[in-house]
């Protein structure tokens, strides 16, 4: 098994932490360990009495539970509790598939979603999202993808980088094709709960389907990446089993602080949940007016939910758009081929307080950029 570098990830390496504005960023605002234990006056002790040992390889059965209350039929014994929603992409894949095997991945995507499959010695084909039609997805194509060795369909609902949320009938569309064909369905979900619309929610594909997996992580909706928590859901034991007999060769086992403090935080989502909303809602506002603004340069399709979005740029190469960007002003956005995307987009991240002052650096930024001459 060989991987490809992982470009948004190297790209991140490289810049993240040496900018000044990381205007790209997937999660939402975070929190500090202070504003969780706030939440729940036992919280300090039971943190600070912490035993630190090692922990139970699927995940503590209490953080399970938590997780498990997510979902309308999952059980605590159906989640298997990893480190990031990175290391569950791996071991799934590692997990289930086998040289040869055809992987279906909704595209653009996150590059591990398509990269680990094809390491493993798959034949990955892209279900291209259109944007012109909101950056939707056409269960025509994916009646189209499938071959008689198709062994995963990839969905990623809501969808990371565009911020697209299909409709119900799409939803149930899919995993109607996927049960049809008695296909895997993984849909990567780490932006549920983050709907502009609450009552366009979808299910998690766990509780739909029998044979569908359901990926979560802290990182995103929760704001608390740093936790490195995530988790997969699904019916299908024998699933679950293989995947930990990966995780095995990666973590053994999460963190046990970072456990405790993830039980805190899904029993106190909603407060979450809401402050991360209510940044997204006041940011949406600016966004809307900076891209009336900049129509001439700019265009976007709105997002639909989550915390980022994909914007194109009309005019010059995006890449040297975002490179001079951060030369001169220390604002961060990640060019569309980080996604393999080759039209001219570039991922904007919603979810960070300080959206506003980068807006602002970014809008005098492009009045320069209108008059270089190699435009």
């Amino acid at each position: 098994m060989k991987l490809s570098p992982f470009k948004l990830e190297r790209f991140f390496a490289r810049y993240e932490f040496n900018v000044r504005h990381v205007l790209c960023a997937s999660d939402c605002e975070t929190f500090s360990v202070r504003d969780l234990l706030a939440l729940e006056p036992e919280a300090e002790a039971r943190l600070l009495d912490l035993r630190l040992g090692y922990t139970e390889s699927a995940g503590a059965p209490s953080l399970r539970q938590a997780i498990a209350g997510l979902y309308s039929t999952i059980e605590p014994d159906e989640v298997l509790v990893h480190s990031g929603a990175e290391e569950a992409i791996f071991a799934f894949m590692t997990a289930v598939l086998k040289p040869g095997d055809h992987v279906i991945v909704h595209s653009p995507c996150y590059q591990s979603l398509a990269e680990v499959a094809r390491a493993l010695g798959c034949q990955v084909s892209l279900w291209q999202a259109d944007e012109s039609q909101g950056w939707g997805l056409d269960p025509q194509d994916l009646r189209r993808l499938i071959r008689p060795y198709t062994r995963v369909v990839v969905i990623n609902v809501p969808h990371n980088p565009t911020g697209y949320l299909m409709p119900r009938e799409v939803f149930d569309e899919i995993h109607r094709l996927t049960q049809k064909h008695g296909l895997i369905l993984f849909s990567d979900e780490v932006y549920r709960e983050l709907e502009y619309d609450p009552a366009q929610r979808l299910p998690a594909a766990c509780d739909v389907s029998p044979n569908a997996v359901s990926l979560g992580v802290m990182s995103k909706a929760y704001g608390l990446p740093g936790l490195r928590i995530g988790w997969v859901a699904t019916h299908r034991q024998d699933l679950l089993q293989a995947m930990a007999v990966v995780k095995d060769y990666l973590t053994i086992c999460n963190s046990a602080p970072a456990e405790v403090l993830a039980e805190v935080a899904l029993r106190h989502r909603e407060t979450l949940l809401e402050r991360n909303r209510a940044i997204l809602s006041q940011n949406l506002e600016h966004l809307h007016q900076f891209f009336q603004r900049h129509s001439e340069h700019l265009t976007w399709v709105l997002p639909r939910a989550g915390s980022v979005a994909f914007p194109r740029l009309l005019e010059g190469d995006v890449e040297a758009f975002c490179e001079a960007l951060v030369v001169k002003t220390g604002v961060l956005l990640a060019p569309g081929p980080l996604f393999d995307d080759p039209g001219n987009h570039f991922r904007l991240g919603l979810g960070r307080r300080n959206l506003p002052e980068a807006l602002g650096l970014l809008d005098a930024f492009l009045e320069e950029w209108r008059a270089l001459p190699t435009l």
